[in-house]
């Protein structure tokens, strides 16, 4: 028999599903409370708000990614091979949110609901920049001797990857996302 999770994991996971599929604006504490099947005090005991919430969640989306693109760059040998498993990464971190209808992005979903200078906005902004140092470390592999092509390609890939997570959440499916790998293939063949 398994054992019922925990209050706040119970919190998060209600969370999780709930802003990702409403947004984070449109979810009220008591939809929260109520999916985890918790009193609405116990939100408040283990979150000091729902701000403190919305961090633990984001959070939480940024290390479940870093989880996934742990274990597509263990199987990657080459730079080159590196380089797509971050894609590879997205595609399947993508893939965990079809069960709640898939939107795109949830960090980039729940950023655009706040102002310039929120908190919420510098963790995902800082998932984002830490996916473009990792081209640029893996391209810096490739090309040790040509930094600006290197900052430059680092920093279209990562474009073209947000452009693409931004348009599949649009289209509700993962192939702007597959389409997005191939073109990052063809640019590290000319690389």
């Amino acid at each position: 028999m398994s054992e019922k999770p925990g209050v706040r994991q119970r919190l998060l996971d209600a969370a999780a599903e709930l802003f990702y599929a409403d947004g984070v604006a449109a979810t009220g504490i008591d939809a929260i409370t109520a999916k985890a099947g918790v009193a609405k005090m116990s939100l408040y005991n283990n979150f000091s708000s729902k701000a403190d919430l919305v961090a633990a969640y984001l959070d939480r989306r940024c290390e479940e990614w870093r989880m996934v693109r742990a274990e597509r760059l263990a199987a990657a040998g080459t730079a080159r091979e590196k380089v797509l498993a971050v894609f590879d990464s997205y595609l399947d971190h993508a893939h965990m949110a079809y069960e709640w209808g898939f939107r795109g992005c949830g960090l980039l979903n729940a950023a655009a609901e706040f102002p310039v200078g929120d908190p919420a906005r510098k963790t995902v902004a800082d998932q984002k920049a830490e996916v473009e140092a990792l081209f640029r470390l893996f391209l810096s592999e490739l090309r040790p001797e040509e930094p600006e092509a290197v900052e430059a390609l680092a920093e279209h890939l990562s474009y073209l990857l947000e452009g693409a997570m931004a348009r599949a959440g649009l289209d509700g499916h993962d192939g702007r996302l597959k389409s997005v790998r191939q073109i990052a293939l063809t640019l590290l063949d000319t690389f």
